[in-house]
C-alpha cells in the first residue's frame, strides 16, 4: 500500500508489526497506550490502522516538547535537566506515565533524534524505546538508525512495536541494544 505524497505510510513492516501487537494484546486480554516524541503520533496511527484496535489501544499522547514529558507524563525534571529528553530513563518514565495516564496494561514510549541536527548530546538516529508492563517493570531498547528524518521515524515505529509485542509475549530483553 502506498501513501499519498506528504501522508505517513501505514503499510509495510510497521503495519504488520501493529497487527502482531494487536493479536498479542487481544490473546491475553491486555491494552496499550503510546507516548511519542520524535514519531509525532505515527505509532498510534499504525496501531489504529488495524481493524478492531479499539479493543486493545487506549490512546496516546505526543509529548514533543521536553516540558510536556514532565507535565503530562511525570518524567522527573531533574532527569530532564541532567540528561535532556533523549535518554533511556526518560523513555522508561514516559512509558510508565502513559500507562498510568491512559489506564492501560502496557505503555510504550519513544524519544530520540530524527535529525537533521544532534540533540541533547546525542547523534542523529539515536532512539530510545521503552515499554512499561503491568508489573511495573520496563524494557528499554536503544537504537542507532541511519538514514533521513523520515526513515528514522519509520524505523522507530517498527522498533517500538517489535519491543511492545516481544514484551507482551514475555520475550523482551530489557536494555538490549540493536
Amino acid at each position: 500500500m502506498s501513501a499519498p505524497p506528504g501522508a505517513p505510510d501505514l503499510g509495510g513492516d510497521a503495519l504488520t508489526a501493529a497487527e502482531a501487537v494487536h493479536r498479542a494484546l487481544l490473546e491475553r486480554g491486555f491494552t496499550c497506550a503510546t507516548a511519542e516524541s520524535l514519531t509525532g503520533g505515527l505509532i498510534g496511527a499504525h496501531l489504529t490502522a488495524v481493524p478492531g484496535a479499539s479493543t486493545t489501544y487506549r490512546g496516546g499522547v505526543v509529548t514533543y516538547a521536553t516540558d510536556t514529558k514532565a507535565g503530562l507524563l511525570g518524567v522527573p525534571g531533574d532527569l530532564l535537566a541532567a540528561h535532556g529528553a533523549v535518554h533511556r530513563d526518560v523513555a522508561a518514565h514516559m512509558a510508565a506515565g502513559v500507562r498510568r495516564l491512559m489506564g492501560a496494561d502496557y505503555g510504550v514510549a519513544v524519544t530520540g533524534v530524527a535529525g537533521p541536527d544532534p540533540q541533547d548530546g546525542q547523534p542523529v538516529g539515536t532512539v530510545f524505546a521503552a515499554v512499561s508492563a503491568p508489573t511495573g517493570t520496563s524494557a528499554v531498547r536503544e537504537f542507532r538508525f541511519t538514514g533521513d528524518r523520515s526513515g528514522i521515524r519509520y524505523h522507530t515505529v517498527e522498533g517500538a512495536l517489535a519491543l511492545l509485542e516481544s514484551t507482551v509475549r514475555g520475550n523482551a530483553v530489557g536494555a538490549a541494544r540493536t
